[in-house]
């Protein structure tokens, strides 16, 4: 009965996240803050917070999303904000074992669900990377919890032999594309190794120093760290997450992907572009050029654009400044902390789909 009850809640929820996303392109209302970058970051921040979680946004997402949460709980934590941090992961914990896996979605009244409707290669290790730099306690039966999903992660995703990614399609940053085996991918498998370990967790049996190989090995080209296996191509989650998560700490190697991003022109109006050439890619059905044309283009990510300048700063880069005042310019324009914009920076839509509002990456902005 249970696991009958537990895929009837990720139906509602699924069902639940279309319906909101399709009504938000007709319906929704984008409401603006008032203020510089920082204030309007702020206030988006304080009302994503209603006690219980941290919502992804202030549009249709308005539910938790373990990838988003996990990319800004650091940032969350050195701004102040550790009890919240924990409070949420308390709550969505509590709603994984209930639910006996780790999604990437949980919403309001507790559904767990993947959208879209694949496993996802980085719920687990977002949320195990959330535990450690907010150091949360984990409770022994919290603690065994994880340990069988680490086991489930190995063996749906990885060759347990060897720990090498399988080339499977699973849902990842970039989900509207298929991927072999993304050096985004790999920088979360290698970021779950490193953190099963600070954990203490026992049941994750390869290490990181595989992973950094690899991503060294099989997609660096000189310039920056290629979309997939296959794709020699610039993407900007494969890129950037090898360093922003320090999987990959190399002074050379950071300078010239940006160097890169300078010389292709992906930072010229604001940062971040997606990528410059979209048409390499294999869409999934409904998120490809007809119904979301540009999706994840030649559009403008604010999320990537928050990576790049966390690294520019990192890096002690002379461009930080500028391009940290093109990127506040751009939440000034819209008075909130946008999803996505089109390449001349204007609202992003499409047939299916609206650019959300409000996003929860405005963390990231707020940390710099």
């Amino acid at each position: 009965m249970k696991p009958l009850i537990r895929r009837t809640g990720a139906i509602l929820g699924t069902v639940r996240a279309e319906y909101r996303q399709v009504m938000n392109r007709y319906f929704g209302r984008i409401e603006r803050f008032e203020g510089n970058a920082k204030q309007i970051s702020g206030q988006v921040i304080e009302k994503l917070w209603e006690g219980d979680f941290y919502r992804t946004s202030l549009g249709h997402f308005d539910f938790f999303w373990m990838r988003d949460f996990g990319t800004v709980s650091q940032s969350l934590v050195n701004l102040g904000y550790t009890d919240r941090v924990h409070h949420t992961l308390v709550w969505a914990l509590h709603h994984y074992r209930r639910a006996g896996a780790v999604t990437l979605c949980i919403d309001k009244a507790g559904n767990t669900f993947n959208a879209p409707a694949k496993k996802s290669v980085d719920a687990l290790p977002w949320l195990l990377h959330s535990l450690v730099v907010s150091h949360y306690s984990l409770s022994l039966s919290e603690r065994a919890f994880l340990d069988r999903q680490l086991e489930k992660y190995v063996k749906t995703f990885l060759n347990p032999a060897t720990g090498e990614l399988r080339p499977l399609h699973y849902a990842e940053m970039r989900d509207a594309v298929y991927y072999d085996r993304s050096a985004y991918a790999v920088s979360l498998v290698a970021r779950l190794a490193q953190c099963s370990q600070e954990l203490g967790l026992r049941t994750f049996p390869f290490d990181v120093a595989q992973y950094r190989e690899d991503l060294v090995a099989n997609y660096w080209t000189g310039e920056y760290f290629q979309a997939d296996r296959v794709a020699a191509v610039y993407s900007s989650e494969c890129a950037l997450m090898p360093f922003f998560l320090g999987i990959i700490d190399d002074v050379d190697k950071a300078k010239a992907t940006f160097a890169y991003i300078e010389k292709a022109g992906l930072n010229s109006l604001y940062p971040l572009v997606y990528c410059n050439r979209p048409e390499v890619f294999h869409y999934r059905f409904g998120m490809g050029t007809i119904l979301m044309p540009n999706y994840t283009g030649t559009t403008i990510w604010t999320w990537h654009g928050t990576f790049y300048l966390h690294l520019l700063k990192r890096y002690d880069c002379p461009e930080y400044a500028e391009q940290y005042a093109h990127f506040a310019s751009l939440i000034e324009r819209h008075g909130t902390y946008p999803e996505l914009v089109n390449p001349d920076g204007s609202w992003f839509k499409a047939p299916l789909y609206r650019a959300d509002p409000g996003m929860v990456w405005a963390a990231l902005f707020l940390e710099l």
